[in-house]
């Protein structure tokens, strides 16, 4: 039993649908713990990230409008960092398959996704593959610091003339 982090992303239709609070009590079923946890705006170019092992296939501009929110009118995702043991083997199982329509009913997808008329899966979220794309999802999603534990190995910069926004 492998300690292991997972990237879980509750998609713009799963916001839309206000399912977050019934895909956090099922996700609680996994016993494991938040460790990270935000709504995110969807950046084109974070989209493409995420997704880039899938550019060469003709859905991955479906595919980013989706996870943009272009579909649903939510421009956001919800974006939680889940750890504990298999964490990420317990998440997938949950989650049930990517196709929403063969999912079994009782996974999340089973329950609320859908495929719609034009054929884009709208399966509400997003569990991380293996512990390799975990790792590269959560470092792409989070910094350090919106981590409460050290799952991965950090460093400390200095950083000069940086810009950033405060409460006015």
């Amino acid at each position: 039993m492998a300690i292991q982090a997972t990237l879980i992303l509750i998609k713009p239709d799963g916001l839309k649908k206000s399912l977050t609070g019934n895909i956090l009590t099922r996700l609680s079923e996994t016993k494991l713990e938040i460790v990270g946890a935000k709504i995110v705006r969807v950046s084109r170019e974070l989209a493409e990230e995420h997704y880039k092992h899938l550019k060469d296939k003709p859905f991955f501009e479906d595919l980013i409008k989706y996870i943009q929110g272009e579909f649903h009118g939510r421009r956001k995702v919800m974006a939680l960092v889940y750890w504990g043991e298999d964490a990420i083997s317990k998440c997938r199982t949950l989650a049930g398959a990517t196709n929403p329509e063969e999912a079994d009913p009782t996974t999340i997808r089973g329950a609320y996704g859908r495929i719609t008329t034009s054929g884009v899966y709208e399966n509400v979220i997003h569990v991380s593959a293996n512990e390799k794309e975990a790792e590269r999802e959560i470092k792409l999603w989070f910094k350090p610091d919106e981590i409460i534990v050290n799952i991965y190995p950090t460093k400390e910069i200095i950083e000069k003339e940086k810009k950033v926004r405060i409460w006015a």
